[in-house]
């Protein structure tokens, strides 16, 4: 396996290491990346940023905004943030896994003497309480499986710089986003941890059980990850993205996440469609967006013209039925 350990706090920066890592250094061995963010605000691929985060208070916090290449929630790191990344080359079909590649974070805390568990669709917690969600990226039978665990940040500035949606909040029964999160330190009997001593614990159960090789990064390499830095979160399109004129809005929270969708009708017939939420999906949505365009705007037309698409591959744990729903009465 190998081991990659970001110099770099740069949140811009590593998510394009991390995505340089499964293009390039995963095609014969599985990677383990660790790294710490400077304060920012991580959202998913198909989220609409502006609707995700406070951008006045971001601002006046110098908190960075970038977007990562898989779905699923925006999420806050800061410096008490550690954040984790597994890759795996060779894995037969294109398929979510979430449990299984949990499973080195869950152990390592029992070695600790915490207890942690995989609840919902892709949550750690300890006593019923959230410290780590994660995230998956598929392609041509290559996973990456990413986390960020709440070590010790400050969820005062968690809660003040995500607009966390009501029925989000509603659809786990509780009050507010600090109720639900918990910082692992607070579990741990050696309260004088620090997050770079929790990184350390972590990679040394990591590299017991995969003998680890430590990744290097050449010239050449630190060249491609700035391009990819360029094209990715040093780009406005890609971390903000374009919502083109909408006049119908529809969105659903389904037991896999939220889909919303923003559409143009003209005249009776679908002119542009922008799908936004944390829902997980190995496609990309915008192959079903093309597929609507210049479709009559009634169910019986967008169902016939979604019949023949695997739902599932888009949208993870939705029916054709439940999408056909949410676009149109």
């Amino acid at each position: 396996m190998i081991y990659i350990e970001s110099k770099s706090n740069d949140p811009r920066y590593n998510t394009a290491l991390e995505f340089y890592a499964f293009n390039e250094l995963a095609k014969e061995d599985d990677v383990f990346m660790l790294w710490i963010n400077e304060p920012c605000i991580v959202v998913g691929k198909n989220q609409n940023t502006t609707e995700e985060i406070n951008q006045k208070y971001c601002d006046e916090h110098g908190i960075k905004i970038v977007r990562r290449v898989s779905g699923g929630g925006a999420v806050y790191h800061d410096l008490n943030n550690l954040n984790y990344t597994i890759i795996s080359n060779g894995r037969s079909g294109e398929e979510f896994d979430f449990k299984s590649f949990s499973q080195p974070v869950i152990d390592a805390l029992a070695s600790m003497g915490v207890k942690a568990e995989f609840t919902g669709r892709n949550d750690l917690e300890i006593d019923g309480r959230k410290f780590c969600g994660n995230a998956q990226y598929i392609r041509s039978g290559r996973i990456m499986h990413h986390g960020c665990l709440l070590f010790d940040v400050d969820t005062t500035v968690l809660a003040n710089a995500l607009k966390v949606s009501k029925d989000k909040i509603e659809s786990k029964g509780i009050k507010s986003v600090r109720s639900r999160v918990t910082n692992i330190k607070e579990h741990l009997p050696n309260q004088e941890m620090a997050v770079q001593d929790f990184e350390k614990v972590l990679k040394n159960y990591m590299n017991e059980k995969y003998d680890m090789v430590d990744f290097i990064p050449t010239e050449e390499d630190e060249k491609a990850i700035a391009k990819i830095q360029d094209e990715k979160n040093n780009s406005w399109d890609w971390v903000y993205g374009k919502n083109p004129d909408f006049n119908i809005k529809r969105n659903r929270r389904l037991k896999t996440g939220k889909i919303e969708a923003n559409i143009m009708v003209e005249h009776g017939i679908i002119t542009s469609i922008k799908f936004f939420g944390d829902f997980f999906g190995v496609m990309d949505v915008e192959d079903i967006a093309e597929k609507l365009i210049g479709i009559k705007y009634n169910k019986e037309a967008v169902k016939k013209a979604l019949e023949q698409v695997d739902i599932n591959s888009y949208f993870l744990g939705a029916t054709l039925e439940e999408v056909v729903d949410i676009l149109v009465d």
